[in-house]
């Protein structure tokens, strides 16, 4: 894959987060940091990029007729449906122009819908893993009384390795080169804090864990752009991407990802929930921001376990994975 077809890529994918036009300021803000950020990932200028889709010079037929061979095509589609669906089921705006970025690059009707899908049941997939039972002091949380410390339903030796599985399970699908484990991590953060919510008696809705996110900094469509636009940068996203688990791999993970974001996530849920979610914003942002350059520092160290649940990791039941999980 070229550098054209790349800033191609990346230009159809940015489109793709501004399609609903419902970005608010600071989620705008946010995919621009993420732009200037990978910037220095290569020699492409993603900044201009940035610009160019936000202020409507570049069209989606002319990105697309860079791409000119049947694996660019499907990449590119595939990207923009999980920045559509990285935030939720995709809304009327989003289905339009994925529609149109389907017959713009010429792809099978009846495949695509089919990815389409899969990719929706990954955003939509339930907070509680099948079968769970939900947290015995929801009603606590319903009548809106909030205890100032909360005994947990898990042991802190089960908290820490919880949130410690789930942070080298999200480090090992940034390994995978199918974009469906890329989009799968955020899924698998967002079911992470509901848990640990629920650990400490709070019953979650989607609405609060995203707004946990939010409040944090993380961003739902800015983070997978994110991590896919380092994977394709590196070469690792897509079939174009090299071999498992080679050198590109152990890049992606040293580059402070999915990891370090999910194991910060993690603890910062933990003493928030914990302390009865007393934290004000700045304390959470800060804890936040503590906690990642903490877990930047135990990449190296659980990286061969990532690398190992990459091996068991199958790309056909990445949706399975994330409704059991």
């Amino acid at each position: 894959m070229n550098e054209n077809e790349q800033q191609a890529i990346l230009t159809l994918s940015l489109m793709a987060a501004f399609a609903d036009g419902a970005k608010d300021e600071a989620e705008r803000a946010e995919i621009k940091r993420i732009a200037d950020a990978l910037a220095g990932e290569g020699t492409i200028n993603l900044a201009a990029l940035y610009q160019d889709v936000l202020l409507k010079r570049v069209s989606l037929a002319s990105a697309a007729s860079v791409l000119s061979t049947p694996e660019t095509r499907q990449l590119a589609f595939e990207m923009a449906v999980c920045v559509c669906n990285a935030d939720g089921v995709q809304s009327a705006p989003e289905q339009a122009y994925l529609a149109e970025l389907r017959r713009a690059l010429g792809l099978d009707a009846e495949m695509s819908t089919a990815y389409a899908r899969q990719a929706e049941t990954i955003a939509g997939a339930p907070l509680a893993p099948a079968g769970a039972a939900g947290a015995s002091a929801s009603a606590a949380a319903a009548t809106g009384e909030q205890p100032v410390m909360h005994a947990a339903t898990l042991s802190p030796t089960e908290i820490d390795k919880l949130i410690l599985d789930a942070a080298i399970l999200n480090g090992a699908l940034e390994l995978l080169p199918e974009s469906l484990s890329t989009m799968a991590i955020i899924p698998l953060q967002m079911k992470l804090v509901y848990r640990l919510g629920q650990a400490y008696g709070f019953e979650l809705d989607r609405g609060h864990v995203k707004d946990f996110l939010a409040t944090l900094g993380v961003g739902l469509t800015s983070q997978y752009l994110e991590q896919a636009g380092r994977k394709l940068l590196g070469g690792l996203l897509g079939k174009l991407g090299g071999g498992l688990l080679g050198g590109l791999g152990k890049q992606a993970v040293s580059s402070g990802m999915s990891f370090a974001s999910t194991y910060a996530l993690g603890h910062v849920a933990r003493r928030y929930y914990a302390g009865g979610r007393s934290l004000t914003t700045q304390m959470l942002r800060q804890s936040f921001d503590d906690m990642l350059g903490e877990a930047r520092g135990l990449q190296a160290r659980y990286l061969p376990e990532m690398q190992t649940r990459a091996r068991s990791l199958d790309a056909a039941q990445i949706v399975q994975l994330v409704r059991q999980n």
